[in-house]
């Protein structure tokens, strides 16, 4: 039987090892990694072997010194090549010039060692690009790779999400992620969408409903035909935003990139200008190291700003890096400049500064001729048997308490409605329910009578005829509290900005320290907040879901929830929190001063550098190899001072 193909998906699913390839091994893999750095590390060896023999024998010095220029000055031509035939000049074409003329003038070891600090550092700002294109990556893991396909005779197949297309039928269990948008076409259950709507509670889906990709399937196995292809899906739309996160580019960086190529340009043209007019105004020859042509050489290459053109990118980028290794997502370097201004953050409450995961708050008999914990131990008995947000809030209500499910038989769930079976009560089996009010009235001829607040999620258990009410609430996230103290040591204002009521939101927000709460908020009323804060302030909205899209639009930094987040909230946002963890908020703003001062240091280093070994190199008190070293050494200093920024 001849084995299918795999396709990228469906080979990293399986966790085979790249090996199961013939011409993919792991020792030949390790050849092909990091070759620009390996590369510019043979150069240095045969620099410093080279160096050492020219004390003794000249003819091995110059047979090393050719295998020098030719590891680290072919890479040098071909890309100077490359950039002369569209007429572009630039830093590369400067030190391949400057290198190659090293040799003309007899300094051949100061050449060599230019190109292999130039090779050095070039190949660690791929490594910094690299590392960030990596973390990106893995975003393939938030969602399934893989599907049941059902085919024409019935039968599942797991396929690759990436074959599957529209009007394709798949089977998803209960407990699994949707993987493709569909219509339900067989069975019924609840899904939760809350990375759509921040709303922890179920929706009921039945035959004729729609389920977007990335819903949790939480109570029964359904049938769907695929409504979109894998790559419409809100992850994909995700991970196409963040790969044009570069071209996003900070306006500093901007301006030093068309700076880059006007200077090498001008730089050019003054290296020629002194090599004539030296000799006139400073009575020295054109030749020799004290000759024009070998100080205008080394003022080109300390005037050349490779420091300065890197300075930006490797610090965006290694900082861009950090946050998606930690589940941040950012859409350039462009966005950690608005965070270092944003002086005002702003929450909403539900699923933002909440779980969006229910806790039981309230257990309360409506009669009381059954024990409560004997109640509650027949609830528990009833819901440890699915899977569901209402059923975990109960279950863990009860299990803090101590209190063991009871024996339950006859068993059965009723998707989107709630659960019944019998259950042992004073010797005595009687019919159980617990659920929605409407189910638990139907099934008792007794009118119950409980009071609700507007908003608030309830359950109803009924033994017999006796009834009993568990109250939900919605509790605050892990170490918010933490983290709004880290905000306010920025030196930030902490804002609640929600559509709930006034009462739940000032709870949630005593409880979590905010100290200025607007609440009932209609969507137009928040936009309208928003942007009136943005423009006093730099404001960064934190939101969830596709209600606070035009709030995270119009402010200064939209940050959006979701581990999937909806495709409408991720337009709309600037900063991406893939796993829901908003206690890295005070990291992010925090690595955003970081990255701030970093420029900063690695433009003042750059400029220290052209200021104060230009105009020493004209008058002949900076030799060549001094030159080079002070120049490729604060580029390589740049680049590791900007990898500081890969730290969590």
């Amino acid at each position: 039987m001849k084995q299918k193909p795999y396709l990228f998906d469906e080979f990293f699913s399986s966790g085979m090892e790249e090996s199961i390839s013939p011409f993919l091994k792991k020792s030949s893999k390790k050849w092909g990694e990091n070759i620009p750095i390996k590369n510019a590390a043979l150069a240095a060896i045969l620099l410093v072997i080279a160096f050492s023999l020219s004390f003794v024998n000249k003819e091995i010095t110059y047979l090393l010194l050719a295998f020098v220029y030719f590891h680290a000055g072919i890479p040098a031509i071909i890309k100077t090549a490359e950039d002369l035939k569209t007429l572009e000049i630039n830093i590369d074409v400067l030190m391949t010039l400057a290198a190659f003329i090293s040799i003309v003038i007899g300094s051949g070891f100061e050449g060599a060692l230019l190109l292999v600090l130039f090779e050095l550092s070039g190949a660690m700002e791929k490594v910094v690009t690299h590392k960030a294109r990596g973390a990106i990556h893995n975003l393939h893991r938030l969602a399934p790779k893989m599907a049941l396909f059902i085919d024409e005779n019935g039968e599942m197949i797991q396929k690759s999400v990436t074959e599957i297309e529209v009007g394709s039928k798949i089977y998803v269990k209960a407990g699994e992620i949707v993987p493709i948008d569909g219509e339900v076409i067989d069975g019924a259950s609840s899904v939760n969408l809350i990375h759509l709507t921040g709303e922890s509670m179920p929706v009921f889906k039945k035959v004729g409903m729609e389920i977007p990709a990335g819903a949790t399937n939480l109570e029964a196995a359904i049938t769907l035909r695929v409504t979109k292809t894998a790559t419409d899906s809100t992850l994909s739309h995700i991970i196409q935003l963040i790969t044009k996160a570069a071209e996003a580019k900070p306006r500093l960086q901007r301006v030093l990139d068309r700076f880059g190529k006007r200077y090498a340009t001008s730089v050019i043209a003054l290296t020629a200008l002194f090599i004539f007019t030296l000799p006139y105004l400073l009575s020295i020859p054109y030749m020799g190291i004290e000759g024009s042509i070998y100080r205008a050489l080394t003022f080109m290459i300390a005037a050349s700003p490779c420091a300065l053109i890197i300075a930006t990118p490797t610090a965006y980028l290694s900082s861009i890096s950090s946050c998606a290794r930690n589940g941040v997502l950012l859409k350039g370097g462009i966005i950690l400049d608005a965070l270092s201004r944003c002086k005002i953050i702003s929450f909403d409450k539900t699923g933002t500064l909440t779980l969006g995961e229910l806790t039981t708050s309230q257990f309360e008999p409506l009669s009381s001729k059954i024990n409560p914990d004997e109640a509650l131990s027949i609830a528990y008995g009833l819901e440890q048997q699915v899977v569901h947000p209402v059923s975990s809030a109960i279950v863990s209500f009860a299990s803090e308490k101590g209190i063991k499910p009871a024996a339950i038989t006859d068993f059965n769930s009723v998707p989107g409605h709630g659960l019944s079976g019998k259950a042992q009560v004073d010797g005595k089996k009687v019919d159980v329910y617990i659920g929605l009010s409407e189910f638990i009235q139907k099934k008792t001829s007794k009118e119950i009578s409980f009071e609700k607040k507007e908003g608030e999620l309830l359950s109803l258990l009924l033994i017999d005829d006796e009834c009993f009410i568990f109250r939900f609430s919605d509790a605050p996230r892990e170490q918010v509290k933490e983290m709004l103290e880290s905000l306010k040591e920025l030196g930030m204002k902490t804002l609640m900005l929600t559509g709930d009521h006034m009462a739940n939101a000032e709870k949630v927000a005593k409880s979590v320290g905010i100290e200025e709460v607007y609440a009932d908020l209609r969507p137009g009323d928040k936009l309208a907040l928003v942007e009136k804060l943005s423009k006093e302030a730099g404001l960064a909205m934190v939101g969830d879901g596709i209600n606070d899209a035009p709030a995270l639009a119009r402010s200064t930094v939209g940050i959006s929830m979701g581990k999937i987040g909806s495709s409408t909230a991720i337009d709309a946002s600037d900063v991406v929190l893939l796993k829901d963890e908003i206690h890295l908020l005070g990291w992010l703003f925090s690595k955003s001063h970081k990255t701030m001062r970093i420029v900063k240091q690695n433009l003042t280093l750059a400029l220290a550098v052209i200021v104060l070994a230009t105009t020493p190199a004209l008058l002949g008190l900076v030799p060549l190899w001094l030159a080079v070293i002070l120049h490729e050494g604060g580029t390589v200093l740049v680049g590791f001072n900007s990898l500081r920024l890969l730290k969590k």
